[in-house]
């Protein structure tokens, strides 16, 4: 990578209002923003691919959460890979490849500590996925929490999405016995089992996800992994069996609602199924970072595992990513590439 000057202003997106319901495109404002020349330990970025993602939807509201919400009228934060332009710190160089959470901007100055180099020479973007943290959350979640074990039938929610495709090829190659999805199109139902090794899968919109599931999996679910919350969630909790588990990840289904939840409606069932239903944040699981790597870098290079993302070209569409992300418009890890 040929180092480059770096310009004395560049854009970045900012919250401008925070959404009623659905995000719209009048929520953020694109701003340009000087670039500032790092100081003693950062290093300035810049950055070739942004990661969108379900959970920074949360963030818009002014609420306490397990993150701080993002702040009107200040730039928003995401996972970005990029390339070093100056660094005032030990360790890094310009030309260096480097993964950081300052995405949703042209150009970052980060402090070093919170910064890693990654290898070039894999593909950039799949350190925003496959290699990153969505990746690690299918992965925690699948084998830490949710205790996969050979010879479990699966259930998994949103699994077209980035972290649904991924926990369904997992618990394929762990020997999982059956392994279902749901998804939102009649062409994603048919990528799961076409392409990523889905035993079954079903278009959530077509009838009740419990008929379906049922029908997919009539013998029961041992775990269910979730990424929507709602209907699915009280679908999976009749489908358990005794002590079956759920993996409480995302909750999408709800994140733009108003009004309060209707489902799950079922949830004294766990009591007599002594089921355990327990909540997740990748980042209580950074000690397996080194597994992960190492075994799903291995599934990646000898073909086991497949990964797909959904490519946005071009920085002013980082908000058209994040807002068909919200509608499911995406198949595998939405990222923004500011080279396009």
């Amino acid at each position: 990578m040929a180092e480059q000057e770096a310009p004395a202003t560049a854009r970045e997106w900012h919250l401008a209002a925070r959404p009623q319901g659905w995000p719209v495109p009048a929520d953020f404002a694109l701003v340009e923003a000087p670039v500032r020349t790092p100081g003693p330990g950062e290093i300035l970025v810049r950055n070739a691919y942004l990661s969108v993602d379900p959970y920074m939807r949360g963030r818009m509201n002014d609420v306490k959460s397990y993150l701080p919400p993002f702040e009107l009228g200040r730039v928003m934060e995401g996972g970005a890979v990029g390339y070093v332009v100056a660094s005032a710190a030990e360790g890094f160089a310009p030309g260096d490849a480097v993964l950081h959470g300052l995405g949703w901007r042209e150009y970052a100055t980060v402090e070093a500590k919170r910064a890693v180099k990654v290898d070039p020479s894999v593909p950039l973007s799949a350190y925003l996925g496959v290699l990153g943290m969505t990746g690690l959350t299918a992965y925690a979640g699948l084998l830490a929490v949710g205790g996969l074990k050979e010879g479990d039938r699966v259930f998994v929610s949103g699994a077209a999405g980035a972290v649904g495709t991924m926990v369904g090829q997992i618990a394929r190659l762990k020997g999982a016995a059956l392994v279902v999805g749901s998804a939102g199109s009649a062409e994603k139902v048919a990528k799961l089992v076409d392409e990523y090794g889905f035993d079954a899968a079903f278009n959530y919109k077509d009838a009740p996800v419990a008929e379906q599931l049922a029908e997919a999996a009539p013998d029961g679910i041992d775990l269910y992994f979730d990424n929507v919350g709602g209907e699915h969630l009280e679908a999976a909790i009749g489908a358990l069996g005794v002590h079956g588990r759920a993996v409480l990840c995302g909750a999408i289904a709800q994140y733009n609602e108003t009004s309060a939840p209707a489902a799950p409606r079922n949830l004294a069932l766990a009591i007599g199924k002594r089921l355990r239903l327990e909540g997740m944040l990748v980042g209580d699981h950074a000690a397996l970072q080194p597994q992960f790597v190492a075994e799903v870098g291995g599934w990646l290079r000898e073909g086991g595992l497949r990964n797909e993302e959904t490519v946005v070209d071009g920085f002013e569409h980082t908000v058209d990513a994040f807002l068909d992300l919200l509608r499911g418009a995406n198949t595998g890890k939405m990222v923004v590439r500011l080279d396009g």
